[in-house]
């Protein structure tokens, strides 16, 4: 008889089966530890690998029943290592994805607020260039009576009052020649203290009265002159260009 035939040497099927088990579990133990991740999911593999470990030494060696249900709980077991290794790499793969999308939000936050930043300049700089072109177009009047006349006519517009080039013209040359510094120091205003004064000989009185606001307020002026006697011509002869005389 042989060594191998010796009963006591004799390998029988239940260890065979308890020498499966242990083989097996000690694979799912191995194959956890080569599971690629970081420190903590590997520590944690290697915890839980531990405690099944431990099941071969509580196996009824002489029971082949025991022995194939000690196995499929190792299997299971190892299921379940496999499966929380899993679930720890997954959390810890999806925190760089929560970083990039809070990084791409600060950074979308930023490119707007520039954005806006840039809209708010682009349109204070397009209100003062309309605000230049609108000052570039404000009309320049020759300071001479035909430039007076013109400026005066563009006053009495935007305040309704009626009048022509040609009224305001024919009576300026009657009153004063066309002369801003004219004064009548003879007629009866003269000897009242109130001379007429200016191209279209306006007594102090009458200025006051009809003068328009936005004008210098000044007989001597001549436009501020024309625009308050055409004012005055307007609320009691309709209009300038109604008069021939001295008025």
């Amino acid at each position: 008889m042989t060594a191998s035939s010796t009963p006591g040497n004799r390998l029988k099927k239940s260890h065979k089966l308890s020498i499966a088990g242990v083989t097996v579990v000690a694979a799912a133990a191995v194959s956890l530890s080569l599971v690629p991740g970081n420190a903590s999911a590997d520590a944690e593999a290697k915890k839980v690998s531990a405690s099944v470990s431990t099941a071969p030494a509580a196996w009824n060696i002489a029971n082949g029943s025991g022995q194939a249900s000690a196995v499929t709980e190792s299997l299971t077991n190892q299921s379940t290592i496999a499966d929380r290794v899993a679930e720890i790499h997954a959390k810890q793969d999806s925190a760089p994805s929560t970083a990039t999308a809070t990084a791409k939000a600060k950074a979308d936050a930023k490119e707007k607020a520039a954005a806006k930043k840039k809209a708010a300049a682009k349109k204070r700089a397009a209100e003062k260039s309309k605000a230049s072109r609108s000052a570039d177009r404000k009309p320049t009047y020759a300071n001479n009576l035909n430039g007076w006349i013109k400026e005066a006519l563009s006053i009495m517009k935007k305040e309704k009052i009626p009048g022509t080039y040609e009224g305001l013209h024919r009576n300026i040359i009657r009153e004063s020649s066309g002369d801003p510094r004219a004064i009548n120091n003879w007629d009866i205003n003269a000897k009242n203290g109130v001379p007429s004064i200016g191209l279209l000989q306006v007594i102090k009185p009458t200025f006051d009265t009809y003068h328009v606001k936005g004008t210098p307020n000044s007989q001597y002026h001549p436009v501020a002159n024309i625009v308050a006697a055409a004012n005055y011509a307007a609320d009691r002869y309709g209009t300038i260009d109604n008069v021939d005389s001295a008025y």
